[in-house]
């Protein structure tokens, strides 16, 4: 059953809108102001809002902006309610990121169906596609039915093929559009005045690569290069804001998708500045196990040039060498060549979290 939160201040106006969205099946939940709504917003993580504009204590847009500001409650569907049809009061709304608009009176068939336009809509947010060409092209598939503005896109995705230390892109270039991996392995590092290599990301099948430059349009602050020969497919830029411009539904999931890594980047700059050499050795280990080990391997095992290793750490090649053999001598990790094989996934992760 989806849930629906109701903000409204009038009580015949709630209970009425209410009852009808029960009848319909629907759990109903109720807030008498703004600041109620969006504490009950944040707390209950509702399917849809709907909203009135003029209220006491939060009116209607200080309730949007509040929610569209949290993670956690910003691709909610919002529909707001008002009795004033003006125009520029629409504008402001759905500037503010609103889904929809309904203007009091409004019968029970007009409210109905904006629900349900809205829920499905939203499906394409939540549903979880493959991260790979078929996923990218169900994705625009379902935007599309979804969005009859959104134009047809180029289906002609075929990847090209890189070999092993390719440049994909260059730091400091101006992008032309966006990458996806079809197979292999990519590398993207940031260089410093004496040509020291720092590798801010790996990636991998299903990723995408250099979608920040874009969207701020600005030159790329690193260079992707390949770590293995790779397939690569290249997205137009102007396709790729019509993706993300036709709708909100759609700019929204597809920027979830794109900032899967972020996160994972910053907790790496913060441990750069503050843990040890080992903390930090064991840490890129444990990054290369998660990004690249399948699930078919029982043990991962990962070739790897030190000085690459080094990159990642953010620390000088030699001294990698050294926790390497470290490492090796506390039966953490095998060595087969220029192959490592991780033999104690545990302890690294202890190691990494500051308790050996």
């Amino acid at each position: 059953m989806k849930r629906i939160l109701l903000i409204e201040d009038n009580q015949d106006m709630r209970e009425n809108t209410a009852e009808i969205l029960e009848l319909a099946d629907y759990e109903v939940f109720t807030a008498v102001n703004g600041r109620e709504g969006v504490e009950k917003a944040q707390s209950l993580l509702p399917d849809l809002i709907i909203c009135d504009i003029m209220m006491p204590v939060l009116d209607g847009y200080g309730v949007l902006y509040m929610l569209r500001k949290s993670v956690e409650t910003s691709s909610i569907p919002f529909i707001f309610l008002t009795a004033k049809a003006d125009r520029g009061d629409m504008r402001k709304g759905m500037d503010m990121g609103a889904d929809d608009y309904l203007t009091k009176p409004f019968d029970d068939m007009e409210l109905l169906n904006a629900i349900e336009t809205r829920l499905n809509k939203n499906e394409i947010i939540h549903k979880s596609f493959k991260q790979n060409i078929e996923g990218l092209n169900d994705f625009i598939s379902q935007a599309k039915n979804q969005d009859n503005g959104l134009m047809s896109l180029s289906q002609n995705r075929k990847g090209k093929k890189y070999r092993k230390k390719d440049i994909v892109y260059l730091e400091d270039t101006m992008p032309n559009g966006l990458f996806l991996i079809q197979k292999g392995k990519v590398k993207t590092y940031k260089t410093n005045e004496d040509a020291k290599e720092y590798i801010t990301g790996l990636y991998k099948e299903g990723d995408y690569i250099g979608y920040m430059a874009l969207l701020k349009d600005t030159s790329y602050t690193e260079t992707a290069t390949t770590l293995e020969d790779s397939e690569i497919c290249f997205i137009p830029k102007d396709e790729f804001f019509e993706l993300i411009y036709s709708s909100s539904d759609v700019s929204r999931k597809f920027i979830n998708i794109l900032a899967n890594n972020l996160k994972d980047n910053e907790e790496r700059l913060l441990n750069l500045a503050y843990n040890s050499v080992r903390q930090r050795v064991a840490e890129a280990l444990l990054l290369l196990e998660n990004r690249y080990k399948k699930e078919s391997e029982s043990v991962f095992t990962m070739t790897i040039t030190r000085e690459d290793l080094a990159n990642i750490v953010g620390t000088s090649t030699e001294s990698v060498i050294r926790t390497i053999a470290d490492f090796k001598e506390e039966g953490l990790i095998e060595l087969k060549g220029r192959s490592i094989v991780i033999s104690d996934s545990g302890r690294l992760r202890a190691i990494m979290n500051g308790f050996y």
